[in-house]
Order: structure tokens, then C-alpha cells, then sequence
């Protein structure tokens, strides 16, 4: 078990993390924030980059600070910017990587040929990586996050650049991975993680601002999301007293998806909230 203890992180004077506590167990987490709020501090402090300010993260009752290299071997990270040889193939960088980890060469091609085919990469495991796409490099990272067989694996946007079917693979191989470790995935792209995330968390204002299930979360804005139809000249005042949420033309008129705190006309029509409006309405300046 993974455990945050009333966590601050400041830079100077400026505060970017204040009194975080969390709790982690087996299972998929996803921390879910637009960018600069905070969450890529987070996953700093969770992967000992960087240290806290105040509080605590302990794995096992055990400061992390504490456990250093033993830490360390049961986690499996990708950054935000994964670094990588070009003129490596992906079981050459994987083969280094492992040498440098300190695992048996046999052993390592071995698990190296698994975790390529686990990222359907095993049929360009021997060309280099210079003329791979983004969604293949980011799928080698996938790769050289599990070479340790990590308890903790932990992901910094890692979809970017995976295309539809890519984002597909990716998240049945978290939901696979997850039945016996902790996964944590930092993003700001709600589809990421709303179909598979055991508990998301959302930072807000330097706090966590929601912790639990998408379900839960997405009861928060119950009976306060509408859809309705709106002449395209009645637009601009629609926007001006109401949070759009998405809007799409459909035979010559407006429909809208949008967020009240009250229904104030019958042809509005109340729908479930999920969690791209949650996502919209807590990042928002307000209605």
C-alpha cells in the first residue's frame, strides 16, 4: 500500500502542492488536472525526483526517502518526455536498460520479447527507433516501464501520441496489469481513464479536490446537466449565462449541452453527467 501523508510542495514562495493525502491499493488511479495545476509535481515526488516540502509518502509503512534503491526496484516509471537512442532498436534500448538495472542478460531477453509483443512492437523489434512513430516510441516506454516487473508503475501522459486503436491496447494492458499492482496515471484527457480507473483524483486550488469512483464523481453534478436545442443567433447570450459544455449543428439549429444549477425551461432535457463534464465544470471560472 501506497500512502501520502498531508503533502506540501513549494518552490521558493510558490506553493504547489498543500496537504495532499491519498491512499493507493492495487488498481488503476487516475490523476486527472489540466496542466499546471500540479499533478506533474505529484508524480515527481511519488518517483523520489524530487523531495516534499512537508509531509510524507510511505509504501508499506516505510518512508519512500527511507527505502531509496529499494524503492526504487519495484517502481516502473515513463515520463512526460521519454528520452531514447534512435539508432537503437527497441530490444537493443531495452537490452541496455536492463544491463544497467543489473538483470541476467538471458533473463532479460526473455521478458524483453514478452513486453514487445504485450505493445505489439515485436515485429520491429530489431529496426531502429529513428523512423518509429510517436505512438511507437511512447509504446517502447510502455515496455521499459515493466522491465522490472514494478509494483508501482506510474505513467506521465502516457497516450500521447497513440492513435485511436494504440489508446485502445494501452488501456485493456493497464487493466490486465492492474489485478496485482498499483498503476497511476497522470493526464489531462478524460477518455484516458474514465472506462478504467478504479478512483480518480482531481487536484484543484493546490488540494485534492475529488477522490473516488468516476460513478461518484459524476454524481456531484446530478440533475445540473441539460441538453436543448437554440437558434445559432441565440449563441452568444446561451454562452454568456450558462457553462456550454459541447455544442454540435443538427438541422439548422444549435444543440447544446450545458450545465444550470437548475432546470429553468421545459425544453431543456436533464442527461447524466459524466466525466468530461466534471472535467469542464470544476476547471472552469464558473457559470
Amino acid at each position: 500500500m501506497l500512502i501520502v501523508n498531508n503533502l506540501s510542495k513549494s518552490f521558493g514562495n510558490f506553493t504547489v502542492l498543500e496537504d495532499i493525502n491519498l491512499e493507493f491499493k492495487n488498481g488503476v488511479y487516475g490523476l486527472l488536472a489540466p496542466n499546471g495545476a500540479g499533478k506533474t509535481t505529484l508524480i515527481k515526488l511519488l518517483t523520489t525526483l524530487i523531495f516534499p516540502t512537508k509531509g510524507e509518502i510511505l509504501y508499506d509503512g516505510v518512508d519512500i526517502i527511507s527505502l531509496d534503491e529499494e524503492y526504487r526496484e519495484i517502481l516502473g516509471y515513463l515520463p512526460q518526455n521519454f528520452g531514447y537512442y534512435k539508432n537503437y532498436s527497441p530490444k537493443q534500448f531495452l537490452m541496455y536498460l536492463s544491463a544497467l538495472k543489473g538483470v541476467n542478460k538471458k533473463e532479460s531477453s526473455k521478458k524483453i520479447d514478452e513486453l514487445l509483443e504485450m505493445v505489439a512492437l515485436n515485429d520491429v523489434s530489431n529496426k531502429k527507433m529513428k523512423k518509429f512513430s510517436g505512438g511507437m516510441i511512447q509504446r517502447v516506454g510502455i515496455a521499459q516501464a515493466l522491465l522490472n516487473d514494478p509494483k508501482i508503475l506510474i505513467l506521465d501522459e502516457p497516450t500521447a501520441g497513440l492513435d485511436p486503436k494504440e489508446r485502445v491496447r494501452f488501456r485493456n494492458i493497464l487493466t490486465e496489469l492492474s489485478r496485482d499492482r498499483i498503476v497511476i496515471i497522470s493526464t489531462h484527457i478524460v477518455s484516458d481513464i474514465e472506462f478504467i480507473a478504479n478512483e480518480v483524483i482531481m487536484i484543484k486550488d493546490k488540494k485534492v479536490l475529488h477522490k473516488d469512483s468516476v460513478e461518484n464523481i459524476c454524481r456531484t453534478l446530478e440533475g445540473k446537466v441539460y441538453e436543448t436545442e437554440i437558434d445559432f443567433s441565440m449563441a452568444k447570450d446561451f454562452r454568456n449565462n450558462h457553462l456550454s459544455l459541447s455544442e454540435k449543428q443538427e438541422d439548422g439549429k444549435m444543440k447544446i449541452r450545458f450545465i444550470d444549477k437548475e432546470k429553468k425551461n421545459n425544453l431543456w432535457k436533464s442527461v447524466s453527467p459524466n466525466l468530461e463534464d466534471v472535467f469542464l465544470y470544476e476547471y472552469n471560472e464558473g457559470i
